[in-house]
């Protein structure tokens, strides 16, 4: 299934990730991690979508980019950044198919096109484009 929205401020593209969150929560699949694939450019959204992502999941924490470090871990949730993957090996070294293993994770990825070859089936791929200062278009596939 795809979804379209536009959100016309930072606030909207939260309460959209916070929505989606609970969404996701309520219809989780058993035996299942979610796995969310993000894509876009700089400036598109991803990390205020994923702030109220996290809200959602009732993560009170302040969500950072881990761009640095790849991933972040707050209990069940991962936050793994792409930005600096060269090959979807470098994610399996970081034990990426033990994280996908375990159905009680939620993993959200920025920049997972970078590793599309490794990424489950069912992974909800969220596209994020640049409408204008506070406008981006989201597009919501396989959900």
């Amino acid at each position: 299934m795809l979804k379209k929205y536009l959100t016309k401020s930072p606030g909207q593209t939260k309460k959209l990730g916070q929505s989606l969150a609970k969404t996701l929560l309520r219809n989780r699949f058993r035996g299942k991690a979610i796995v969310l694939g993000l894509r876009g450019g700089l400036g598109g959204g991803k990390t205020t979508f994923l702030q109220g992502f996290a809200k959602g999941l009732g993560i009170g924490s302040r969500i950072l980019s881990p761009t640095f470090i790849i991933v972040r871990r707050t209990g069940h949730f991962y936050h793994i950044d792409c930005y600096r993957i060269q090959k979807p090996q470098e994610l399996l070294s970081l034990g990426f198919k033990e994280i996908v293993s375990v159905p009680q994770n939620v993993i959200v990825m920025e920049w997972a096109d970078r590793v599309r070859k490794i990424m489950p089936k069912s992974t909800i791929w969220i596209d994020f484009k640049f409408i204008s200062k506070n406008e981006r278009k989201i597009t919501i596939n396989n959900y």
